[in-house]
This record gives structure tokens, C-alpha cells and sequence, in this order.
């Protein structure tokens, strides 16, 4: 196994993100950490999220220090350390030179589901809240530093199927996969966040990946204007998706 590791996972939200910190941290020797550039998000953006306050005073808001820290020790001695970072909160001032010393993945999510659920609880979004276009840049730069794709996986992907797609991304990752990955006990995590209570209800009460679920999606005309914004950034990164590859 290749060790020490610490994987650095991007998403961007309402996906499976939460779910995803679950299964790794349920190993035993993976430590967690959720979201840790969010209260400089929040500072440098001044968006007024819930717990807004919370959050400022429960991480430092200097990226660069919270970036030294995520290339520093692991943990509680842990050989894994899983990372859930969120593409939206990569604002272009931040430095991106830490990425070379940590593993990093790309978690994704077809526009159309993301809108669909983003808009309900902001339904004059703007593009740029989704983190497709940020992701986008996060891979080009990943990619041109390796010389080749990280991985990425597909929420779709890992609901229709959490063993063969972990499986496979632990493959790349040369460390072996584990059924503990699948299912977990309920309730919070002293890793979680401050902001769990405002929106991490389901994943509390989940115990596993929930079953994928086709669903019909009726957009609006500003929904699919945003849907069609964020496409492109979706499709260059699910052309290396490795449940397909």
C-alpha cells in the first residue's frame, strides 16, 4: 500500500460529497477532514451561507496556512488522509502549488441534477456558485503538472454501483478497496463540520450509499441556461471517468 497518502477529493455541491467522506473515513485507517477552505470562502466572498459566524470562528480563514496544514502530518498517525474540498471555494487568488504533494481526484455530477437541487434553495444562482468551471481549472492544472488524468468518478457511477467504482479508484490510488467503504454507521461525526446541522440531515440518517434513482427533470429556461453554462466543464472531466475507462 502507498503510504502515507492523502487524497485530495473535488467536488462541487449537492453531490455526493458528504456520503463519499463517510465511506472513507468507515476504513479505520483514513482520517477525514470536511471542506477545510470554507471559512476563507466565506471571508473572501462574503456570501452569507447558514452558520456563516460558525464557521469563521471554527477554521482559520488564511488559505495559506490552511494549505501547509493539509500537506502536513496526518492525523491521529493515520497512513490515509481523505480530503473534501469543494471546487467553489478555490477562488483564483488562492495558490494551487500544494496540489503537487497531494493525490488529487475529481468527483462529478451531470449539470442537470446539480441545478435541479441548487435552485431550490437558490434559485437566482450564478454559475460560478456550482464549481464546475473551477473543477475544470483544478484538473488542468492537476494534469499538467502530472503529465496525465487523475482520477475521476461519477456520482451516477458510484450509486448504480459504490463496489466496482471504489474499487477502482482505490485501484489507482494503490491502496486496497474494502467493504467497509459501503456502509456506515448513522448519525454525526465529531469530523463533520460545523455546518452539518444546516445540511448534512440525510447523510446522518444514511448508512450506505443511497440506490440510484433515475428521475425525469423539468427544467426552467433560466435553469437550463445555467445547465448549458456548465455542460462543457462536466464533459471534458467525464471523458476520463475511470468506471469507464
Amino acid at each position: 500500500m502507498r503510504t502515507p497518502l492523502r487524497i485530495a477529493m473535488w467536488s462541487g455541491p449537492r453531490n455526493i460529497s458528504t456520503a463519499m467522506m463517510r465511506a472513507w473515513e468507515n476504513r479505520g485507517d483514513t482520517a477525514v477532514i470536511d471542506e477545510p477552505f470554507y471559512a476563507h470562502y466565506l471571508q473572501a466572498t462574503g456570501v452569507n451561507h447558514p452558520g456563516r459566524e460558525e464557521v469563521l470562528k471554527s477554521q482559520s480563514t488564511d488559505a495559506a496556512e490552511v494549505a501547509a496544514m493539509l500537506i502536513g502530518p496526518i492525523p491521529n498517525g493515520k497512513p490515509i488522509w481523505y480530503q473534501k474540498h469543494m471546487t467553489q471555494h478555490m477562488l483564483t487568488h488562492m495558490p494551487l502549488d500544494w496540489l503537487e504533494q497531494v493525490t488529487n481526484c475529481f468527483l462529478i455530477r451531470d449539470p442537470e441534477s446539480v441545478v435541479a437541487s441548487f435552485t431550490i434553495q437558490r434559485p437566482d444562482a450564478v454559475a460560478w456558485e456550482l464549481g464546475f468551471e473551477q473543477q475544470a481549472r483544478l484538473f488542468d492544472h492537476v494534469c499538467d503538472k502530472l503529465g496525465h488524468a487523475p482520477p475521476v468518478i461519477d456520482a451516477d457511477d458510484v450509486l448504480k454501483n459504490p463496489r466496482s467504482v471504489l474499487s477502482a479508484l482505490c485501484a489507482r490510488l494503490g491502496i486496497p478497496f474494502t467493504d467497509r467503504m459501503l456502509h456506515w454507521p448513522p448519525g454525526p461525526r465529531d469530523s463533520d463540520g460545523v455546518w452539518a446541522p444546516h445540511w448534512y440531515a440525510a447523510v446522518e440518517r444514511s448508512t450506505g450509499f443511497g440506490p440510484y434513482r433515475p428521475r425525469r427533470i423539468t427544467l426552467t429556461d433560466f435553469q437550463r441556461k445555467l445547465v448549458d453554462e456548465c455542460r462543457r466543464y462536466y464533459e471534458k472531466l467525464a471523458g476520463h471517468n475511470v468506471a469507464v475507462s
